[in-house]
């Protein structure tokens, strides 16, 4: 009996060992070494990530955080190229089929910029902003929403068997992978508070050089006062399209440019879509917002941002004031992509500038 005690803690002793000197310990900092095996048994499905990372050597969490994102880069080029492919033969397509893999197409495209955006973004270092960390997770979940947009298109419109079933593996296969890079994203530069980094929000004196503060790193005012700065000729017009007084603050969102959208004739524009196509393109931020105020009314269009009209800002008059409603459904014949009244497909720097808010004090209704 003794002799079984005594195994039994050798046992125990050597498996406590084992923990305490094995940097793969999920309370292991980012930067310490990590078998691929470990580094997987963060993410949703360990057993695909372990055919995806490298099976030898010990890299740390941000290396395989990059080496997932390369993978997933290369594995959306190659899924373009084959929509490419299918939308080549589209004389063998039916009309529903062809638009859906459009979708694809144009979804995918998005993907590589994304992908690319977020690679630009962590290549560079490993100590993220705040504001940063909020970018590239943006980034990572639009790759899943854009996969599952491509998915529900061609399973709801697309008839031809070759299409949905060409299709199907690499697409469930490309989600994954997107899945295991915001993974391993989230664990390594989304460290737990033992190990997490000084950083946070940036204040305004120590932003990177050429940007503004961005919507979402700021606070609204106690009485909804918004905290945006521009010219005394703009404020004057911001405050009295909206009634509205601008919050007094240290930290203020700029605003270069500002439009007025009414039905009624009495502003820039009547329509959303014309003040959109309005606004400059791949503007860097260095300057401020362009905003796009749109008076009360219920504006029956179908809003596309190109993804070159980057650093928008649109407010409206209040919930239920302005409403931006359309009846594009899957029913008709409209994609799931295209029976959305906004275009959110381009809308990524507008997303990561309001915090995920299309619009403020707007109301977005599909009938």
């Amino acid at each position: 009996m003794a002799s079984h005690t005594s195994v039994f803690f050798l046992l125990l002793l050597s498996f406590l060992l084992l923990l305490l000197g094995n940097p793969a310990s999920s309370d292991a900092p980012p930067s310490a070494p990590v078998d691929p095996s470990t580094a997987c048994n963060t993410t949703l499905d360990p057993n695909f990530c372990k055919t995806v990372l490298p099976r030898r050597g010990s890299d740390n969490l941000y290396d395989y955080g990059r080496f997932s994102l390369a993978k997933s880069l290369s594995n959306a080029r190659r899924f373009l190229n084959l929509v490419n492919r299918y939308l080549a033969r589209r004389s063998t397509l039916s009309p529903t089929a062809i638009l859906a893999l459009q979708d694809c197409q144009l979804l995918s495209g998005l993907n590589i910029d994304f992908l690319t955006s977020a690679g630009a973004t962590l290549n560079y270092t490993d100590n993220l902003l705040d504001p940063q960390v909020e970018k590239v997770q943006t980034l990572l979940s639009a790759l899943l929403t854009n996969q599952q947009t491509c998915s529900d298109g061609l399973q709801t419109t697309a008839s031809a068997w070759s299409v949905k079933n060409g299709l199907s593996v690499p697409i469930s296969n490309s989600t994954k992978l997107y899945g295991i890079s915001l993974a391993l994203f989230k664990k390594a530069w989304i460290p737990s508070k033992k190990y997490k980094r000084h950083g946070g929000r940036a204040p305004s004196r120590v932003l990177p050089h050429g940007r503004s503060l961005l919507f979402h790193e700021v606070n609204v005012g106690r009485n909804g006062e918004l905290p945006l700065r521009m010219s005394a000729p703009k404020r004057g017009l911001f405050e009295r399209w909206s009634g509205r007084r601008l919050l007094q603050a240290t930290d203020t969102v700029q605003v270069d440019d500002i439009v007025l959208v009414s039905q009624d004739g009495s502003g820039n524009f009547t329509t959303i879509s014309d003040a959109v196509n309005s606004a400059p393109s791949d503007l860097d931020g260095s300057t401020g917002y362009y905003l796009i105020y749109v008076a009360a009314g219920v504006y029956q269009e179908y809003v596309v941002i190109s993804k070159h009209k980057k650093y928008l800002m649109m407010i409206g008059d209040g919930i239920n004031q302005t409403v931006i409603t359309g009846n594009h459904n899957v029913v008709d014949g409209w994609t799931t992509f295209n029976s959305s009244t906004f275009g959110t497909w381009t809308v990524i720097e507008m997303l990561l500038s309001f915090g995920f808010r299309e619009a403020i004090d707007l109301t977005i209704a599909c009938s």
